[in-house]
């Protein structure tokens, strides 16, 4: 019987997996008949044509023991595999299986996507072995990302951080600092270190001037507009400058120093809220450093642009100086009233003074540049916005209120009598006469006041918002309560007025009542703004604030007690010397009135001081200077000894121990 040879009319089974696995089938030969005609195919050489792609611990783990190598590289010696596309085979292909090697499985397959090179077998192929696992930690790496958006085994991230409060509410950063901008802040430094060294006077205005240069000319370059509310503030802080070069008196000029500064602030930012009015205030601050690093920033650009404009300003300003330095000092050698007035007009800087100079200088500088930061890119405090109280109901809120109302118009009724001339009857009941009386009650009633903001403040928190009865209610609740309020201030001034009126007037007392007047207006303000709306409140109280400390500085509040005191002594013959002696000099004019020894004993440590003062014209006041000139005209004429007579030595407490020119041995004790 003749061996029959191979089939090669059904080519479907040179496609069949099984074909190329299983040890011999219903088309197959005995013995390596079909090894002839078809190469060896494993898994290694032909992967199936449509498998998934395994995923990585499956590639590096064979299903089943690789062949050996040179039967690994038998596959790709078919020609066919790379030059004609694979396609499927049919009946027509059949008359040429014969003359050809038969199609392997790769060949056949149609290719849908390139697929991943078949792992290289590893040294455990050779030996029959199975690889070792996958180590569990290999696993734990390649496991998908956590539901929070990183793995485990990733490095924690830091948390990012949030932009602060005035990063938030701050526009855009300012483009480069304007030349015009860096010599008005120049200026404001320069004139700082000069002037400011040798005290407060005029020369606090003087350096305003170009710091507001500085500001104007960076608000002008960011597009800002002059409004009228800005222009309130500007004109405001700089008339509030006015009072150190009026006054010699330190306390009204700290009050207006930093009530200016204040207003300053408020004109830079243009705020209109309660949060932006607090905030705006102070707000300068945080433009302080930003100020430092923009005005470095547009120095160091524009010095790279411009070396030889800057070498040629250096050498003019070195000339200048030169000539002025020489000349100067010929025509001060020449003439000795030239010289003189050159020595009042120039500063005097001594080596010395050289680190309080430099730091007036940095001082004045960082406050320029951080007054042009903020006119070019202010603070948006108006953006602070305080989260509304919970409404109450009409009864809960309202009944606390109207209790309060009742007692404030018992406590009125009371003071009607005895403003009417019932002391009498008050004098039985308490046994106290009329300045005690006063002196009792004032304290009381200014924290009463005072009290009485806190009280409508935390009102208008939780009251009613429901619709206009609502509305109505409130306004009438807390407008008498206004009302009610501004009786108790009249009363406090009433009993300060009998007050003064028995034991003098002082600073503290002058000062307070000062105060319960501002508070007066603060509520004539608040009931206006519930008749015209609340929406100029927060701008009016500042403004009144400002005109108030204002208008405190010009009355000049140590002349106002000199005068005081001096109308009790005309009336009554006593003075409180010991006290008067301690005013500052703008009481001069007052106690230059009294007689003698009273007068010389109270302006004798006025006089000494002003003598040995050799401030400069700009750190001198004009009260200080007009005090000088009636002092020179009418020297102070009575001995110590003389003033020990009157019941004080005419020192003041501390300036004992040859603190005075004409010291003496006089001790009577």
């Amino acid at each position: 019987m003749s061996e029959r040879p191979p089939e090669v009319s059904e080519p479907s089974d040179a496609s069949e997996p099984s074909s190329v696995s299983g040890p011999s089938g219903a088309s197959g030969a005995p013995g390596g008949g079909s090894s002839a005609v078809e190469p060896p195919v494993t898994e290694a050489s032909a992967p199936e044509p449509l498998a998934p792609k395994a995923s990585a611990p499956e590639r590096l783990a064979p299903k089943a023991p690789a062949p050996t190598a040179p039967e690994a590289t038998e596959a790709p010696e078919v020609p066919e595999a790379t030059e004609t596309p694979a396609k499927a085979p049919t009946s027509s292909t059949s008359s040429t299986a014969s003359t050809s090697p038969a199609p392997s499985a790769t060949d056949t397959a149609p290719k849908a996507a390139p697929l991943p090179p078949a792992p290289q077998p590893g040294p455990h192929a050779a030996q029959g072995v199975q690889p070792p696992a996958v180590p569990a930690y290999l696993h734990a790496q390649r496991q998908p990302p956590r539901a929070g958006g990183q793995s485990p085994w990733q490095p924690r991230q830091p948390p990012a951080k949030r932009p602060g409060t005035t990063a938030r509410l701050r526009p855009a950063a300012p483009s480069l600092i304007r030349p015009a901008v860096l010599w008005a802040v120049l200026a404001t430094a320069v004139l700082s270190a000069l002037l400011l060294g040798d005290g407060l006077g005029v020369n606090l205005l003087i350096v305003a001037v170009p710091a507001a240069l500085a500001a104007a000319f960076a608000a002008r370059a960011a597009g800002r507009r002059l409004r009228p509310w800005t222009a309130t503030w500007a004109v405001g802080g700089l008339a509030l400058l006015a009072v150190p070069a009026l006054l010699d008196a330190g306390w009204p000029t700290f009050l207006a120093v930093v009530s200016a500064f204040a207003l300053g602030s408020l004109a830079l930012h243009g705020s209109r809220s309660w949060p932006g009015v607090l905030a705006g205030s102070v707000g300068i601050f945080a433009s302080a450093v930003p100020g430092i690093r923009w005005g470095w920033r547009g120095v160091r650009e524009r010095a790279d642009g411009s070396r030889g404009r800057w070498g040629t300003a250096l050498r003019t300003t070195a000339v200048a100086v030169g000539l002025l330095v020489v000349f100067g000092a010929l025509f001060a050698s020449a003439d000795a009233a030239f010289a003189d007035l050159l020595g009042r007009l120039t500063p005097d800087v001594s080596f010395a003074e050289g680190p309080w100079r430099l730091f007036l200088f940095l001082l004045g500088l960082t406050g320029a540049l951080a007054a042009a930061h903020t006119a070019a890119a202010p603070v948006r405090w108006d953006g602070l916005t305080v989260k509304a109280g919970k409404p109450r109901g009409r009864m809960e809120w309202a009944l606390p209120l109207i209790v309060l109302n009742l007692l404030f118009a018992a406590f009125i009724a009371l003071q009607l009598v005895v403003l009417l001339g019932g002391y009498e009857r008050v004098r039985e009941a308490t046994g106290l006469d009329h300045a005690q009386y006063a002196r009792q009650g004032f304290w009381q009633l200014l924290w009463a006041t005072l009290l009485t903001l806190l009280v409508i403040a935390l009102a208008l928190r939780w009251a009613p918002r429901g619709g206009s009865r609502d509305r109505t209610l409130v306004r009438a609740v807390l407008g008498t309560l206004c009302v009610l309020t501004l009786v108790v201030v009249a009363s406090a001034l009433r009993r300060m007025d009998l007050y003064v009126e028995e034991y003098g007037l002082t600073r503290l007392r002058i000062s307070v009542a000062a105060m319960e007047l501002w508070l007066g207006v603060v509520f004539v303000l608040i009931l206006a703004a519930g008749v015209f709306g609340a929406r100029f409140l927060p701008r009016a109280i500042a403004v009144s604030a400002g005109a108030a400390v204002l208008a405190f500085g010009l009355i000049s509040p140590d002349a106002v007690v000199a005068e005081q005191n001096v109308q009790r002594f005309e009336a009554r013959g006593t003075i409180d010397i010991d006290y008067v002696k301690g005013l500052s000099a703008d009481a001069v004019p007052a106690l230059d009135r009294l007689p003698e020894p009273q007068r010389s004993c109270a302006l004798r440590v006025l006089q000494y001081e002003l003598r040995s003062a050799d401030s400069p014209w700009y750190a001198t006041s004009w009260g200080e200077a007009r005090a000088g000139e009636i002092l020179r005209k009418r020297p102070v004429t009575a001995d110590r000894s003389t003033c020990y007579g009157l019941g004080t030595d005419g020192v003041r407490e501390g300036g004992r121990g040859g603190s005075e020119q004409d010291h003496d041995d006089y001790d009577p004790y």
